[in-house]
């Protein structure tokens, strides 16, 4: 998986942004972002049914509190491969 870093170079985007994460619409600006682009991409017809289907399930997932977060994940992880 590539990663990609972008950097908002106009500062209304990166408030509005982070109003958004800080109102707890999204868990960080990356989700944020990406919903964006995901958002873009069904907009375009580039996304089939079931990939349009697979987001609405996960974003009602999450709306749901039906997640695991990212550090909780990483710590059960380091704990299993660390030998600990």
């Amino acid at each position: 998986m590539n990663i990609m870093h972008v950097e908002l170079t106009k500062p209304k985007l990166q408030k509005f942004i982070d109003d958004q994460v800080q109102a707890g619409h999204f868990p960080s600006a990356q989700a944020a972002i990406e919903t964006a682009v995901e958002q873009m991409m069904i907009d375009h017809g580039e996304l089939d049914q079931e990939t349009i289907n697979a987001i609405a399930r996960a974003d009602s997932q999450y709306e749901n509190g039906q997640f695991v977060e990212w550090r909780d994940v990483r710590d059960q992880l380091r704990s299993k491969y660390s030998g600990k």
